[in-house]
């Protein structure tokens, strides 16, 4: 069972990563708004469809499950944190190219998928509860 969900988890992540990065890099060439802002912007673009696509997708919740909302919300919320945080340093790290975005970009992203998914996992789209 976790190695099919693990393997639509990558699909659904590699579509959430797609979106995820066209809004960052959109929001970059456009000039529109600070780095950090843009990676947090994209970032959140992607969560709204991690949300739906790994409930119904990849974990099969069709029915609601209590709480789940706002368990993804937190679970986002650190990882969102963590996903910036991580772009900011990898930049600072690195010399401040075009090629560079992309590098902090995939690093940053590999971290929060991996904590994504084992938060989805196991906090929130759970079959029984935690205690």
């Amino acid at each position: 069972m976790i190695k099919r969900e693990f393997i639509v988890f990558l699909l659904v992540g590699a579509s959430t990563i797609l979106i995820d990065f066209i809004s960052y890099h959109g929001l970059i060439q456009l000039h529109a708004i600070d780095v950090g802002i843009a990676k947090a912007t994209g970032f959140l673009i992607g969560a709204l469809f991690a949300y739906v696509a790994n409930r119904f997708w990849t974990f099969g919740h069709k029915p609601y499950t209590a709480g789940s909302p706002w368990r993804f919300i937190l679970l986002y919320a650190s990882t969102l944190g963590v996903n910036v945080i991580t772009n900011t340093l990898t930049l600072k790290l690195i010399a401040n190219t075009e090629a560079s975005f992309k590098i902090a970009f995939l690093f940053a992203t590999g971290v929060s998928a991996c904590l994504n998914f084992l938060g989805m996992k196991f906090f929130v789209f759970r079959t029984s509860p935690l205690l």
